[in-house]
């Protein structure tokens, strides 16, 4: 059974920083894509960043130069190092694994950022 446990969310003033962290059982990140994804009270879910199998990144333009997403192989884990935060940026937080015949999602961290 896949499981995605995300934690790190919190409140924080703008300019700050949180980090991250999607925990993940019955399936090896290393061989998925991974993706962190947000969704806003009244807005759709929305990509904020994801890694690929072979490590490459993407992001979201809203978010470019200010987070990275990261995976430890070792730790079966990924990270969203989010820095530089704003009030937009408030959502709650979604680690997501997908392959070409399977995906799942976590259950979700609240990450507030007061102006």
């Amino acid at each position: 059974q896949v499981q995605l446990v995300e934690s790190g969310g919190g409140l924080v003033q703008a300019g700050g920083s949180l980090r991250l962290s999607c925990a993940a059982s019955g399936i090896i990140v290393s061989i998925y894509a991974m993706g962190w994804y947000r969704q806003a009270p009244g807005k759709q879910r929305e990509l904020v960043a994801d890694i690929t199998s072979g490590g490459k990144t993407n992001y979201a333009d809203s978010v470019k130069g200010r987070f990275t997403i990261s995976r430890d192989n070792a730790k079966n884990m990924v990270y969203l190092q989010m820095n530089s935060l704003k009030p937009e940026d408030t959502a709650v937080y979604y680690c997501n694994y997908r392959s070409w015949n399977s995906a799942g999602w976590g259950q979700g961290t609240q990450v507030t950022v007061s102006s």
